[in-house]
């Protein structure tokens, strides 16, 4: 296994302070095991750094990198799909994700290497923006990067940077819309093209019936679609899917939890933290003296919180995750889609209420999720004042937050959240769809439908969950009709809450 490159500047140091923790877990999702991920990160940073030396692209501060190259975090991710790929050429595939090996053997993968016209449109568009440009919009959509702490990074004003942030979005807009209209397309997806520029500009824009219908089918134009559609939420997913091919939302998950935890509470980039500006410079200094031994063990930990379920793990949290609403239904949620699907909200997707008839007590409040009957009233004598005491309902042992992320025409994004009152070494999460929803993919978790019900269970790096804390992963499925939210959660076989 080669050394990883020794910095021959400040500027590689520093690069490699900030990359290194994006190369080591995507090449975590891409293996099969932890020993065999730092191989192959290591080999991927290596040549993706003798790379950016070669071309002279190494980042700096000010906006003269020229077009056509990928900033340095996406270059060293794309490094590790490409050293996969020569992993499997070479007889090496057994070290691989078994998903990420059909990948690399699929049309899909050869879309990355074939000619550049018929490339992901995302990552044509990254590419024909200016290097600063194109680095803005990957640390703050994909790293998941709070903007005070790209601002520094960048240099930038942090009084102006989400006005450049949008600019920014717009432009990557632009250059996908072109992208998309140089793509080799027949004659009825360029009939559609300029249709679908029109209805993405406006968050309140209808999409018509027939071009919901076209998207529903034609793979390109969806790819098209989610990247000229700004509003929704979908721009980190359109982004990350187009420059990493396989793995992109599982990446993105990791990102956004390697994200808080690096830059948590008292952290100077935190939201609402304070911090002198001078202290970037400072902590520039401090940095090069031991860069490398502190950035590996910084990453490690930001890697390996980053693989592990996130949640509250004091009695406030869980306190107030009893008084959140219900699981909402995702017709409540906005879409990327254009139009709404045909499902609407149900009565039936709300957690019951207590009646009205059921006021709580003063000195033992209940959660509007306990739908328990009492127990049968305390024996023995009561005093004729005294009005008889009701035995608590005992507290769900855990409790469950259903999030549709995104949902286009036929498919959709989703989240699982459950907090559990007990330590766990392993655990399965059940539930059922009410529509006939079908899940296509699951990270964090290795997914099992029978008909309407679903299994999720562990990964062996999450199996692990301690009290009074939080385990998650999410999926993408399919739907038609109708997506409303599922129902009957369930933690090793108990029943969970709502909320």
């Amino acid at each position: 296994m080669p050394d990883l490159p020794a910095p021959q500047d400040a500027t590689e140091a520093e690069l490699f302070s900030e990359c290194w923790d994006a190369v080591l877990s995507y090449a975590d999702l891409c293996t099969s095991g932890s020993l065999t991920a730092h191989q192959l990160a290591t080999e991927a940073f290596t040549s993706g750094m003798r790379e950016l030396r070669a071309v002279g692209t190494l980042p700096g501060r000010g906006p003269g990198r020229r077009p056509g190259r990928l900033p340095a975090i996406p270059e060293l991710l794309t490094a590790v799909r490409n050293t996969a790929a020569g992993w499997e050429a070479g007889g090496q595939g057994h070290k691989l994700d078994p998903e990420l090996r059909l990948w690399l053997n699929s049309a899909r993968a050869a879309r990355f290497a074939g000619p550049p016209a018929g490339r992901p449109v995302a990552l044509r568009g990254l590419r024909d923006m200016q290097g600063s440009d194109a680095t803005l919009l990957w640390l703050a959509e994909v790293e998941a990067l709070p903007l005070t702490a790209v601002a520094r990074r960048l240099g930038l004003d942090p009084a102006t940077a989400a006005d450049e942030l949008d600019q920014v979005r717009n432009l990557f807009r632009v250059r996908c819309h072109r992208a998309h209209l140089d793509s080799p397309m027949d004659a009825e997806c360029r009939a559609y093209a300029r249709l679908l520029d029109a209805v993405t500009r406006s968050a309140g824009a209808e999409t018509p019936p027939d071009l919901s219908r076209h998207l529903a089918t034609c793979a390109p134009c969806a790819e098209a679609a989610a990247c000229l559609r700004l509003h929704g939420g979908g721009l980190p997913a359109a982004v990350a899917g187009g420059v990493l091919g396989w793995g992109g939302l599982a990446y993105l998950e990791r990102r956004r939890r390697a994200a808080e935890v690096r830059l948590g509470a008292g952290h100077p980039g935190a939201p609402g933290a304070g911090g002198d500006p001078e202290e970037r410079g400072g902590r520039g200094r401090a940095l090069r003296g031991g860069l490398l031994g502190a950035a590996v063990l910084l990453s490690a930990l930001a890697l390996g919180v980053s693989m592990m379920p996130f949640g509250g793990s004091s009695d406030d949290e869980a306190a107030a995750r009893d008084d959140r609403q219900p699981v909402a239904d995702p017709g409540t949620f906005p879409v990327t889609g254009g139009s709404p699907g045909p499902g609407g909200p149900a009565s039936g997707d709300t957690a019951p209420r207590e009646p009205a008839s059921a006021a709580p007590s003063a000195t033992a409040p209940r959660t509007r999720h306990e739908t328990r009957s009492p127990g049968p009233e305390p024996q023995g004598t009561s005093s004729g004042t005294t009005a008889p005491t009701r035995p608590e309902t005992p507290a769900p042992t855990c409790r469950v937050a259903y999030d549709l992320v995104n949902q286009w025409p036929d498919g959709f994004q989703a989240t699982v959240t459950v907090t559990t009152a007990e330590a766990l070494t392993g655990w399965q999460v059940a539930w059922s769809f009410r529509d006939g929803q079908r899940i296509d993919r699951m990270w964090d978790a290795t997914a099992h439908q029978a008909g309407s019900r679903v299994t999720a269970t562990a990964a062996d790096y999450n199996r692990s969950v301690a009290a009074r804390s939080s385990l998650s992963f999410g999926f993408i499925g399919s739907w038609r009709d109708r997506n409303r939210t599922p129902y009957d959660f369930t933690l090793n076989g108990e029943t969970c809450a709502a909320g």
